[in-house]
């Protein structure tokens, strides 16, 4: 059996979840979407479900898969409905949904319901991607409320810059939230991983903490709370296969690595194929049996190659990990001019196997 694989840690899952909790002082909602980022939506669920205050996924196809999985906690829609039939869905199991738009808001005035809707109503206060006009806020939620069709309103925004620490931008998105949201008696939802983490003043009843869940740091600088997380997912494999090169000579597809000194070179099964970054460069750190090692060449579908030069109680089986507590996602990724959310979002191919369940 091909030996790449991706070993999921929920007990460090859970500790994360409880960090973010913690550090917050708020009620939390356990970012899922996107199969939990690579992780596994319903797994990742089912071990934190007696723990967290509720979950957050991107669409209702994502809610309805967890529903099937038997989970009962409050689970938001964070992209809301795409289209007014999917109310029915959305009462009949029970879901929360964002509301950024006004034709989101007719098409529940127009709707009927047989229960009170849980809506969190999203303010377009900087990140200009969704949300409703901070002058168009408050109308909004007085016709919801109106509407006779909403039992509760959490007032909510997203940051654009949180992961930048000396970035003004957070601070002035939060007065514009502010200004828009006085007299409005209603919980609020303002953070989200990096501003859980690193922006502490910031008022938030619930937060949405979403990468910090599975271990990795949304900073591109060392951050004391980041340092206390604990990554979720190792992604291992083994080589397979030990060649001995003289040097001067080259590896991989287009020859962009040439040895310069006689070199054992280990060929390890995985790939792009399997979600890891195709343009991690020579040098990106990988973890031998323990040990540092680097990436040589250029990666391909299924192998690369890693330098066990300096190794010479590695070879053939030994263990290789590509990213978890040895070799954080975030270096990867920093390598790759990639981010940790992309590589675990573009894991595939290889089992995911648990522990700590």
């Amino acid at each position: 059996m091909r030996p790449a694989r991706a070993l999921i840690d929920l007990q460090a899952l859970r500790h994360n979840y409880q960090l973010a909790r913690d550090v917050a002082g708020a009620k939390a909602l356990a970012v899922i979407k996107a199969d939990a980022y690579g992780h596994g939506a319903v797994r990742c669920a089912q071990a934190l479900e007696e723990q967290a205050d509720g979950f957050a996924v991107a669409c209702i196809e994502e809610a309805l898969q967890l529903r099937e999985a038997g989970i009962r906690a409050p689970i938001l829609l964070l992209e809301g409905f795409f289209e007014a039939e999917e109310l029915a869905l959305i009462e009949q199991h029970d879901l929360w949904c964002v509301v950024h738009a006004q034709w989101q808001i007719e098409a529940i005035e127009r709707t009927a319901v047989g229960k009170p809707l849980t809506l969190w109503l999203k303010m377009d206060s900087g990140m200009h991607r969704v949300g409703l006009e901070p002058a168009e806020y408050q109308a909004a939620y007085r016709r919801l409320l109106a509407s006779g069709k909403v039992g509760k309103i959490v007032l909510m925004s997203h940051f654009a810059r949180a992961d930048e620490l000396d970035c003004p931008r957070s601070e002035e998105q939060l007065a514009v939230f502010e200004q828009a949201r006085q007299g409005l008696a209603a919980e609020i939802s303002l953070r989200n991983s990096p501003a859980v983490l690193g922006w502490p003043s910031i008022p938030s009843d619930w937060v949405r903490p979403g990468i910090m869940l599975y271990g990795a740091t949304p900073f591109e600088q060392e951050q004391a709370l980041a340092a206390r997380l604990q990554p979720v997912m190792t992604l291992e494999s083994k080589i397979i296969s030990v060649r001995e090169l003289p040097a001067g000579e080259p590896v991989g597809y287009g020859a962009r690595f040439v040895t310069e000194r006689p070199t054992r070179v280990g060929v390890v099964a995985m790939g792009y194929a399997d979600g890891y970054p195709r343009h991690a460069p020579t040098g990106t750190p990988v973890s031998i049996d323990g040990r540092p090692s680097r990436l040589i060449g250029r990666v391909s579908m299924d192998m690369l190659t890693v330098d066990l030069s300096d190794l010479p109680q590695a070879g053939l089986g030994s263990r290789v990990e590509l990213w978890g507590r040895q070799v954080l996602a975030s270096d990867v990724a920093i390598r790759a001019g990639s981010i940790p959310y992309q590589l675990f979002c573009n894991l595939r191919r290889v089992p995911l196997l648990y522990s700590g369940g």
